[in-house]
């Protein structure tokens, strides 16, 4: 018998779609790159761990694509952070991006209860 295969803990996202959960998770208030990461997390039931790896390219894209803005302060740990804060064309991008997504879940639901 095969062994059994462990969850990626830096999982494979649909292309946009962590993106979009950063986009969602900022909408909600400014926030740090690490509590960005851990209410993904919390919020997941812990199936979504987003690496340093993932996570500050994808900041970066969305402040190139000026969806995010940031400013440096100070975390509630006393560590300097860099806060970002979601865009007025960041929130009409995570509108298209929710719209597409629920589109394409419909489409992979209609697949898998298919008989």
């Amino acid at each position: 018998m095969g062994k059994a295969r462990q969850t990626n803990p830096d999982p494979d996202f649909l292309p946009g779609t962590l993106e979009m959960l950063i986009l969602k998770t900022v909408s909600r208030g400014q926030n740090h790159g690490y509590g960005i990461a851990q209410h993904i997390r919390l919020i997941s039931g812990d199936a979504l761990k987003i690496g340093e790896g993932s996570l500050y390219p994808a900041l970066q894209r969305l402040l190139i694509d000026d969806y995010l803005e940031a400013e440096w302060g100070v975390s509630e740990n006393n560590r300097r952070a860099r806060f970002y804060r979601i865009t007025a064309a960041g929130r009409r991008k995570l509108a298209e991006e929710k719209k597409s997504f629920d589109f394409l879940l419909g489409a992979i639901a209609r697949v898998m209860e298919a008989p």
